[in-house]
């Protein structure tokens, strides 16, 4: 089976190189679709082995990654992003998925920060996939589904213009297009990045009263709480991170935020049992969520640490700090509290 790599790349001379090479080393061949660089993208890739082509940027993701597909010839197809990386262990992993086949569509690990979920990665050419959305673009997986546990590594080194996708959004807009429900919720979700926070709520609920995925509408009510906070309405903000619960089960991220605000009012008893909730949670990988693994590990047992100290229980504060320290030992927050509860403890705990 042959593997032909398909890119999208605008002024990515910084990290162009990294991603190209990774493509070349897992690829019968590599595509490169540039959109109007200036700053030397092409001849970078083009000096690393890979097909570039230009596509005139129309603000539209879509359209130039379904360009990019259109120009293989091989048996599969993969996607990367111009900063996406791939380690040498999944290169050899994910060689022999495609030497392999069997599949219409691999789902590969995406992971990007703290963050990481499975995405539609290798695709059977012959299937005629099509991307859709002109911004957050998409695949719609069917035929032959696998997944696989090989991993994309999202690398950015410079942030993104926080106003181009809410552009692309607002032009569309006043151009008479009606966004699907999966749009409006990432229009809402940009609306929210921008610090606009009453037109985001606007957009979420309306979002949240009509059609879409659940995976979606859960990942909107943790917007709209973060979107109620920032504006001082805790009671909605609440309200919104239960409501996720009519969509999925709970999920570990929202079980600590749930306990920060009973935290924040002092009630410690509803605060520990939610920081308890987040331990029990166990994230379903392959259910197309977002999953933050600090959620489910580190961040309820600092925080549970933190809450003891207040009720001056000194020992069980240590002993959930250590817990945190088995997931992060490196972190200053698990590093100082030991120092510091080592001191309440009078030098008993070595």
């Amino acid at each position: 089976m042959t593997l032909t790599v398909c890119m999208i790349a605008k002024n990515e001379s910084e990290v162009i190189s990294r991603s190209v090479k990774c493509a070349m080393a897992v690829a019968d061949s590599v595509i490169v679709v540039d959109t109007g660089s200036t700053d030397g993208t092409k001849e970078i890739a083009e000096k690393l082995g890979a097909e570039v082509y230009d596509f005139e940027w129309c603000d539209d993701f879509a359209a130039a990654r379904n360009y990019s597909f259109s120009l293989a010839e091989s048996d599969y197809i993969m996607w990367l992003d111009a900063d996406d990386v791939i380690s040498d262990e999944d290169v050899v992993l994910i060689k022999r998925i495609v030497e392999d086949g069997g599949f219409d569509v691999a789902m590969l690990i995406y992971k990007s920060g703290g963050l990481k979920y499975y995405r539609e990665r290798i695709l059977r050419r012959s299937m005629n996939f099509v991307w859709e959305g002109a911004v957050h673009e998409v695949i719609t997986p069917r035929g032959q589904i696998k997944y696989f546990p090989a991993t994309i590594e999202h690398r950015k080194q410079k942030p993104t213009d926080p106003l181009r996708n809410l552009l692309i959004y607002q032009k569309q807009i006043a151009r008479g297009a009606k966004l699907d429900a999966r749009q409006k919720f990432y229009y809402g979700r940009e609306l929210f990045y921008n610090r606009m926070y009453s037109q985001s709520v606007v957009v979420l609920k309306e979002f949240l009263n009509g059609d879409g995925w659940a995976q979606n509408k859960a990942e909107a009510c943790r917007v709209l709480y973060y979107s109620y906070v920032a504006v001082g309405d805790r009671q909605n903000a609440l309200l919104s991170l239960v409501r996720s619960f009519m969509y999925v089960k709970p999920r570990a991220q929202d079980c600590c935020l749930i306990a920060n605000e009973f935290f924040s009012d002092g009630e410690n008893k509803l605060a520990e049992y939610w920081y308890l909730a987040a331990l029990r949670s166990r994230e379903d990988e392959q259910d197309g969520g977002f999953v933050d693994e600090r959620y489910s590990g580190f961040v309820p047992c600092i925080s549970l640490c933190v809450l003891y100290d207040r009720l001056g229980d000194y020992n069980k504060a240590y002993a959930w700090n250590e817990r945190a320290g088995r997931y992060c030992p490196d972190d200053a927050s698990y590093l100082n509290n030991k120092r510091y509860l080592s001191s309440k403890l009078n030098g008993e705990i070595k």
